[in-house]
């Protein structure tokens, strides 16, 4: 095997005494069902694939999920860079065709791919049973220990379990850190910034404002704007202070627009009122026709998915900017299944949309003419919104929907990927998640596809963000969030 050299990264972090040592990554099958592209995420370092993960690739390679999807996509990689290939070649590794695969601004792999090709002796502890696939990971990671002694050979698994019985062999493991899209979740853009004390005295020289189709407007010059992005609210500590949006920004500074005020009954969306500053900010976004992608975090209780529908129903009914309001999320239950239901795709989905349903009865209560008057009511919002699957969403293009994802935050990126470019003219797309709230298997609040949307779209001047952190339930529901 070439000798690579190891820099000092994210994902392999040699320590001080180790940088510059040629380094083995042993892959686990789960790192390629959850990346299929994982071989070419390691620059100059080695690959290396025991014969027990290609079965399990090859027995993972049926059906039509995700983590299906991904096999078979790791497959045609593996038979790409194995095409044409002498055994005597792969013996000395395949090159991972530097420059060929895009691999999301990160250096180009230089270095090489190496399957077993033959038995080694590995010497697993006698504490360890010898059947098993995680074993037989093990026994190949000790094996190139011990013929290897020179390398830092690293298992590299999102199976904790195995990554503390290769612990305790002494066999160095690693998470896998690649697809992370940011290093630490708290650094997460939340889409709003409080302004400090002095801000005025050092912003306010050359500051120039105006007016125009009944909105108020400044351009302010100074050291902050360049650290502000598009569509970024601002605002002052004071209850009644300064609350902004951020429209543009270039060299001669940024442009302010002041935002609407929603916590007014006068200024109400179909009935609903904005209960702090964050709800305010989220029906800004919600009602502005220019932008077209909206992220919302928050925890349960801080008013999601009542502001989306109340800024969906208005905008569908009221002013007809969108033909009908279609609601979908990710079917994974909070507690045991409760199997195959029966009925169309819109009756299947109904036992998920329980916070649908308990949100359009806040909605109808206020409406006037009694049970008669809510009945009617019920009807004409049932005909406008549309529940459907995200199993079906696969080729399908909405024109002039106002769609909306619940429960984003259980979506990889490959998945959030094909959901965003189901959009078509005319549609707004509006993601609602608690990253905190994560029930899907390898992902977590870095990897998640709710985070990377955020992050990536961050600066666009047609998507916007916005995380709400005040619970507006109860004095209960605020009260056992605090305290459990």
């Amino acid at each position: 095997m070439p000798t690579g050299q190891a820099p000092d990264t994210k994902r392999a972090r040699a320590p001080a005494g180790e940088r510059g040592q040629r380094r083995i990554f042993v892959l686990d099958t789960n790192v390629l069902m959850h990346d299929p592209t994982a071989i070419f995420r390691f620059e100059e370092h080695d690959i290396y694939i025991p014969m027990v993960v290609l079965e399990e690739l090859d027995a993972g390679k049926k059906g039509l999920s995700e983590a299906a999807r991904n096999v078979r996509q790791v497959s045609r990689f593996l038979d790409e860079l194995i095409a044409n290939a002498t055994k005597a070649q792969i013996d000395r590794g395949l090159e991972l065709s530097p420059g060929r695969y895009v691999n999301g601004g990160k250096k180009q792999p230089t270095g090489r791919l190496f399957f077993q090709t033959k038995a080694l002796d590995s010497g697993l502890p006698d504490t360890l049973p010898s059947h098993g696939t995680d074993n037989a990971i093990l026994r190949q990671a000790l094996a190139l220990q011990r013929e290897f002694p020179d390398a830092r050979v690293t298992l590299v698994s999102k199976d904790i379990n195995l990554r503390i019985k290769a612990a305790i062999v002494g066999v160095h493991t690693e998470d896998y850190y690649s697809d992370k899209t940011i290093e630490d979740v708290d650094l997460l853009y939340s889409g709003a910034q409080e302004l400090p004390a002095d801000f005025w005295e050092r912003h306010g020289k050359n500051i120039q404002s105006w007016q125009e189709h009944a909105r108020t407007y400044y351009r302010i010059q100074g050291p902050m704007t360049r650290d502000w992005h598009v569509n970024q609210f601002l605002h002052q500590s004071e209850p009644e202070g300064f609350e902004a949006i951020v429209r543009s920004i270039d060299e001669s500074g940024a442009v302010l627009e002041l935002v609407r005020d929603y916590r007014s009954d006068r200024h109400s969306v179909w009935g609903i009122t904005a209960r702090n500053r964050e709800q305010n900010f989220a029906l800004n976004l919600l009602l502005d026709p220019e932008i077209d992608f909206v992220t919302i975090l928050g925890p349960a209780g801080t008013g999601k998915t009542l502001l989306t529908l109340a800024a969906g129903l208005a905008q569908t009914l009221e002013s007809n900017r969108y033909s009908e309001i279609i609601m979908t999320r990710v079917t994974i239950p909070l507690g045991e299944d409760i199997g195959f239901l029966p009925g169309t795709e819109e009756e299947k989905m109904e036992p998920w949309m329980g916070a649908l349903m308990d949100n359009l009865e806040v909605l109808t209560q206020s409406q006037e003419g009694g049970s008669w008057g809510r009945a009617a009511t019920n009807d004409l919002l049932r005909n406008r919104i549309k529940i459907r699957s995200l199993n079906f969403m696969r080729g399908r293009t909405f024109l002039n929907r106002f769609l909306i994802l619940d429960e984003a935050q259980n979506l990889t990126p490959k998945q959030m990927k094909a959901l965003v470019t189901r959009a078509g003219p005319g549609t707004k797309l509006v993601c609602l998640g608690n990253i905190a709230q994560i029930d899907t298997p390898y992902l977590t609040e870095t990897t998640s596809g709710l985070t990377y949307v955020v992050n990536r779209f961050r600066g666009w001047k047609h998507a916007g963000h916005i995380t709400l952190k005040r619970g507006e339930r109860s004095r209960l529901a605020d009260y056992a969030s605090e305290i459990l």
